[in-house]
Formats: C-alpha cells, sequence, structure tokens
C-alpha cells in the first residue's frame, strides 16, 4: 500500500483511498510524523475496507476509454458555450455577481469559486447529464453568497436545487470514471 502524505495550510487531517489502492493523508505543516502515523494506526479498519472497495471496483470496471486531444477541444469548446449561459441564469436567480468564468481540464474538481469572484468549471463536465452541470454551477454561485459548506450554503443551494443531494450523489458514484477518461484511473 502506497502511503502519500501531502502538508498544506490546513487545520485538519483527512485520508483519501485511491481507486488505485493508494492512500493520501492530508495535514497541516506542523504535524509530526509520529502523530500521523498513530491517525493511520486509528483508522486501520477504515482504510482498509476502503482499499478493498476500491480494488473491487477496479475488477468490475474495465480501464476506461481515454479521450482523444480532438475530443478533449470539442468537451473545451461545448463547455464554453453552454455553462456561460447556465452561470447566467443562476446567477440572476441567486442575486449574485461573478467576474470571469474560466473552462479548464481538472483532475479533482468539477468547479471552484475564487473569493474574488472568479468561477472555473471542469470542460469534463460536458460528459455528465445537463441537471449535473446545472448544480455545480449553482453550488459554485452559493459561495459567492457563503464561501464554505455550512448549512447556511447548503440552504442556498437548497432553494435552488432541491433536489441537490440526488445530483450529488450521482456525481460521486459517476465522476471518478468521467474523470478517468481524461486522466486514467487515480
Amino acid at each position: 500500500m502506497e502511503i502519500e502524505i501531502r502538508k498544506s495550510k490546513r487545520k485538519t487531517i483527512s485520508i483519501t483511498v485511491t481507486q488505485q489502492g493508494g492512500v493520501i493523508v492530508r495535514a497541516p505543516y506542523r504535524t509530526p510524523d509520529g502523530y500521523i502515523q498513530r491517525v493511520l494506526e486509528e483508522r486501520a479498519s477504515w482504510i482498509a475496507k476502503h482499499l478493498a472497495q476500491a480494488a473491487e471496483r477496479r475488477a468490475r470496471e474495465p480501464e476506461p476509454e481515454l479521450l482523444t486531444a480532438s475530443e478533449e477541444k470539442i468537451l473545451r469548446k461545448r463547455a464554453g458555450e453552454y455553462i456561460p449561459g447556465r452561470v447566467e441564469l443562476y446567477a440572476a436567480r441567486l442575486s449574485v455577481k461573478y467576474r470571469a468564468i474560466s473552462i479548464r481540464m481538472q483532475k479533482t474538481r468539477w468547479g471552484s469559486c475564487s473569493i474574488r469572484g472568479n468561477l472555473n468549471f471542469n470542460a469534463l463536465l460536458m460528459l455528465t447529464p445537463p441537471e449535473i452541470i446545472d448544480y455545480v454551477v449553482v453550488h459554485e454561485l452559493c459561495h459567492l453568497k457563503e464561501m464554505n459548506h455550512s448549512p447556511k450554503f447548503w440552504a442556498e443551494v437548497a432553494k435552488i436545487l432541491p433536489d441537490y443531494r440526488a445530483r450529488q450523489d450521482w456525481l460521486n458514484a459517476h465522476g471518478s470514471r468521467i474523470i478517468a477518461r481524461k486522466y486514467g484511473r487515480t
């Protein structure tokens, strides 16, 4: 089992099990290695369970067919044409203003919102159903009201998309396969 430790400017430790069977530990810069080791030992059964689930998924699912350069170009173009219209529609409904929209090929995010009001969206969203694109757009626009994932933030999302949890579940269930079309299994 490969364990990667990533230290950054954060307040808590998190553990992620990748689809390839690796473990990523994210921790604050000053976290002692001994403490990280203890956390890993305490979470050993959780890690083992998720490693087994990842192995089962890999065995069930064929290796994804990677996108060609021309397919990527088409996705970026389609996203650049489609997503700004959805942003405009929902920004009006939420009464928020944004600065700029960027379309990128991202490995770990479907969208993001900067403190300055700039929005970034993953071109791979074009491989998802329209209601999933709308969920990501609304999610990022709601960050213009609440720059966190507090209950107040989720209440804003629910005002526009009462079924946001089902959309979120769809993305959690299918998102890694879509991202694997660009980056392979991670």
